[in-house]
C-alpha cells in the first residue's frame, strides 16, 4: 500500500517525451551542490591556495568551510558525471527509436560542449568541467558497448589507481620532509589574484588564464579519472534502467544511503581536516586519495537520499522544485558562473574576498531558489532552456522547436529524453 502511494506521488516518468523524473531531479540536486562548492572558489582567492583567509577566521567561518569540504566538495560533480553516463544511454535509445545516426550528432554535441566550456573557463570561471566532459565523452562513445561487468571493473580500477597514485605521492612527500605550503607566498599570491579579479575585463580574463594551468592539472589528475569512472557506472545503471522505477531497488537504495553515507562522511571529514590543518602536506595528499575512494560512496548516498525522498508523500514535492533546473542544467550552470562573475569580479561588484563563508552559502541557496522558480516558469512556455536549445540546434544542424507544445502546460517534458547532457563537476 505504501509503495503504491509513493509511486503515485512521484512517478518514475513524466511527460509525453518519457523523461525519467528521477534523472532530472538528481541533476537539479547535483546542480545545487556544485554551486555551493563553486561559489567558494569564485568568491575567494584563498580557497585552494593553502593559505587561510585572514578576514574570515572565526568559528562559524571554519565550521561552514568544513561542512562544504566534507559533504559537498568533490562529491556533486561525481553525481553529475554518473548522470552524464546514464543520460548517454537515454540518448542512444532515443536515436535508435527515431532511426537517426547517433555518432555524428553526439560528436557535434561534444564539440559544442567543449567550445562552451572553453569560453566559460576564460570569461567567467576557470574551474570549468564542460571541456573535461567533452573529452571524456569521446572515451565513453568509444567503449559504450563494453560488457557491464567489465565497465564496473574498469570504474573500480580507475578509482583505485588514482588513490594509489596519491598514496605514492604522499609517501614521497613524507620521505622528503612532509611537504606543506609556503604560507607567505600563498597569501601574497591570493592578494595579487584578488587585485587582478577586481580590475577591468581584460584584467579578469588575464587572471583566469593565469589560473588555467593549475586547474587543468587538477582536472587531469583528480577529477577526470573519477569522472570517467562515474561515466561508466552511469552507463551500467542506464543500460539496466535502474532509475526508471526506483521502487524496485528501495532496499538497495537504503543500504547505499547507510553504508555509503557512513563511509563517505568519514572520508570527507578526513579530507576536510587535512585541507584545513595541513594543506600541501603528505597527510593532505593522502587524504585526497582517501577522498577518491569515499567520495563516490557519499555521492551515491546523496543520490539515494533524493530518490527515496521522491517516493515519500511528504518529500515527493522535491520533484517540482529540482526537476525544472535539472532539465535546464547547462543554462543554469553557466548562469551561476555569470552571476558569480558579476558579484565577485571587476565585471560587477568586485566582492572577491569580501563575503564570509556563511554568506556565500546563503547566496548559493538564494540563487538556486531563484533559478528553480525561473525554470519552472520558463518550461511552461519553452521546450528547452536557452543554451540547451542552441546546443541542440548545433547538434541536429536544424532549428528545434522553441515554444512548448500547447498541450504541455509546462509540466510535460521535451519530446526526447536524449536532449540533456549533464554539465560540470
Amino acid at each position: 500500500m505504501r509503495r503504491t502511494a509513493s509511486r503515485a506521488a512521484a512517478p518514475a516518468r513524466t511527460g509525453a517525451g518519457g523523461r525519467v523524473a528521477a534523472v532530472d531531479t538528481l541533476r537539479g540536486f547535483a546542480l545545487l551542490g556544485i554551486l555551493i562548492v563553486n561559489i567558494t572558489y569564485m568568491a575567494s582567492t584563498h580557497q585552494g591556495s593553502g593559505a587561510a583567509d585572514p578576514a574570515f577566521d572565526g568559528p562559524v567561518d571554519h565550521a561552514v568551510r568544513a561542512v562544504v569540504a566534507a559533504l559537498f566538495e568533490a562529491k556533486f560533480f561525481l553525481l553529475f558525471s554518473f548522470l552524464f553516463g546514464y543520460s548517454f544511454t537515454l540518448q542512444l535509445g532515443s536515436a535508435r527509436r527515431a532511426g537517426t545516426r547517433f555518432r555524428p550528432r553526439f560528436l557535434r554535441r561534444l564539440a559544442g560542449l567543449f567550445a562552451l566550456g572553453a569560453l566559460h573557463a576564460v570569461l567567467l570561471f576557470p574551474g570549468d568541467i564542460l571541456t573535461t566532459y567533452a573529452v571524456l565523452g569521446l572515451v565513453l562513445l568509444a567503449v559504450h558497448r563494453i560488457r557491464l561487468r567489465t565497465a564496473l571493473r574498469l570504474a573500480a580500477a580507475l578509482l583505485a589507481a588514482t588513490a594509489a597514485a596519491y598514496a605514492l605521492l604522499a609517501a614521497a612527500l613524507w620521505r622528503a620532509g612532509g611537504g606543506g605550503v609556503d604560507t607567505a607566498a600563498a597569501e601574497a599570491g591570493a592578494a595579487r589574484a584578488a587585485e587582478a579579479l577586481r580590475g577591468d575585463a581584460a584584467s579578469v580574463v588575464a587572471a583566469h588564464l593565469e589560473q588555467l594551468p593549475d586547474v587543468a592539472f587538477l582536472l587531469v589528475f583528480f577529477q577526470a579519472p573519477a569522472a570517467l569512472a562515474m561515466f561508466l557506472l552511469g552507463l551500467v545503471a542506464g543500460r539496466l534502467r535502474l532509475l526508471d522505477d526506483p521502487g524496485r531497488h528501495e532496499r538497495a537504495l537504503r543500504r547505499l544511503l547507510l553504508v555509503g553515507g557512513t563511509l563517505g562522511v568519514a572520508g570527507g571529514l578526513v579530507y576536510a581536516h587535512a585541507g584545513a590543518t595541513r594543506p600541501g602536506s603528505a597527510y593532505h595528499v593522502l587524504a585526497l586519495g582517501v577522498d577518491v575512494l569515499t567520495a563516490p560512496l557519499l555521492a551515491g548516498a546523496w543520490g539515494a537520499a533524493v530518490v527515496l525522498a521522491l517516493r515519500s508523500r511528504r518529500l515527493g514535492r522535491l520533484t517540482g522544485a529540482l526537476a525544472p533546473p535539472g532539465r535546464t542544467a547547462l543554462t543554469n550552470y553557466l548562469a551561476q558562473s555569470l552571476v558569480g562573475a558579476l558579484l565577485f569580479t571587476g565585471y560587477g561588484a568586485g566582492l572577491v574576498n569580501r563575503v564570509p563563508p556563511a554568506g556565500l552559502a546563503a547566496i548559493a541557496v538564494a540563487l538556486f531558489t531563484a533559478q528553480a522558480l525561473a525554470c519552472r516558469w520558463w518550461l511552461r512556455h519553452h521546450r528547452y532552456g536557452p543554451v540547451e536549445w542552441a546546443l541542440r540546434a548545433w547538434t541536429v544542424l536544424g532549428r528545434p522547436p522553441w515554444r512548448a507544445a500547447p498541450e504541455s502546460g509546462g509540466s510535460r517534458a521535451p519530446r526526447s529524453a536524449a536532449d540533456k547532457l549533464s554539465t560540470k563537476g
